[in-house]
């Protein structure tokens, strides 16, 4: 029998996450992978990959590794919050959207608000309206802004941009979290410095993703504020994310780091995502929704289009966002990967024209 799991036609664009472990990553782990070392993080490879991290980032913060985005996100909200008070993000948050309730569950409550803003972002108008428009005793008190970096529609937080959030944040008693998920992505697009992204425009905690640019497993959770990561190990412990053998989570962070893959992969996901949009937006009846600013393409096409695509075996989402058709690139697109399914948008386009009623 052939090996199904051996079988594919194409590379799929649904999501970063479905890429493999790159090199630098897997090499990281092989090598961890000698001898007899102490467990629960209490390590030399671990060790290695923060100091690795307060280097990148210019600071001496603390960090956390843990298995996945969930766990980051919910367990650093939690950190920052009792369960009175409430979380401030946008409407298409991850956090919001797509944790299943983690960040409210770790938390013991806490409630998520979430506002407007046009492009993924938040609109800080908005923002101030969530934080001001009551102050009574029975309104969750709001206490953490949080910050998508890349957002869910691939737009970019510029430093000025976080900044004013971050300043906003502050005149009320605030702290602001940031999920990170793709912040490699945003630092190669913007062409600056991680601190200026981070820190430097007033972000107490970060999430660092791994996952999607290139690693098997791991999160970073990088506390800027050192004094809010008291007990957070404890925390970690506690949801489970306390790997026994934390090297073979923490050493491919310095495969990543040392070679500098974590920004190569990430410009690399985003030149692939610049190309499908440029070549996406000369297709009759494809519309691209937002500006291409990091690894992902949004595009708005007629349901023809659509199920055509989805009959050829491409896999895509549709919810994510604001509707249509979300195609993600990571470190292992490849131009043929990008060519191949603009080929397929184009031979669907050219089959819903030629249909009775064509595309409208």
């Amino acid at each position: 029998m052939e090996d199904q799991s051996r079988k594919h036609m194409h590379n799929q664009f649904a999501s970063d996450n479905y890429a493999g472990i790159c090199p630098e990553a897997m090499q990281a782990m092989q090598a961890a992978n000698v001898g007899f070392v102490p467990s629960y993080g209490d390590d030399f490879w671990t060790e290695r990959a923060c100091q690795h991290l307060r280097e990148v980032f210019e600071t001496e913060c603390q960090v956390f590794f843990v298995f996945n985005g969930t766990a980051a996100n919910s367990l650093a909200l939690a950190s920052l919050c009792r369960s009175y008070h409430s979380v401030i993000c946008h409407d298409l948050a991850h956090v919001e959207t797509d944790e299943c309730g983690a960040p409210e569950f770790f938390s013991n409550g806490t409630k998520l608000l979430h506002v407007s803003g046009p492009g993924g972002k938040l609109d800080l108008a908005e923002v101030e309206r969530a934080i001001t428009h009551r102050s009574d005793i029975h309104y969750p008190r709001p206490k953490v802004l949080s910050l998508t970096q890349a957002t869910e529609v691939g737009t970019v937080y510029t430093p000025d941009e976080i900044r004013a959030a971050s300043n906003l944040a502050r005149r009320y008693d605030m702290r602001v979290q940031m999920d990170g998920a793709r912040l490699a992505n945003a630092i190669v697009s913007l062409d600056v410095a991680p601190a200026e992204l981070t820190w430097r425009a007033g972000v107490d905690v970060l999430c660092l993703g791994g996952a999607k640019n290139g690693m098997a497993v791991g999160e970073a959770v990088v506390f800027f504020d050192r004094e809010l990561a008291h007990e957070f190990d404890y925390r970690c412990k506690q949801a489970g994310q306390l790997a026994s053998k934390m090297r073979f989570i923490s050493a491919p962070w310095i495969g990543m780091l040392e070679s500098g893959a974590w920004l190569k992969n990430a410009r690399h996901a985003n030149d692939c995502a610049a190309l499908l949009e440029q070549r996406l937006a000369a297709i009759d009846g494809v519309r691209i929704m937002f500006p291409r600013q990091a690894n992902s393409v949004f595009v708005e096409m007629p349901e023809p289009i659509t199920a055509a695509l989805r009959s050829a075996g491409w896999h895509f989402y549709s919810f994510i966002g604001s509707g249509g058709a979300r195609f993600m690139c990571s470190w292992q697109t490849t131009e043929r990967d990008v060519v191949q399914l603009v080929e397929a948008v184009q031979t669907a386009a050219s089959l819903a024209h030629r249909s009775p009623g064509g595309v409208t």
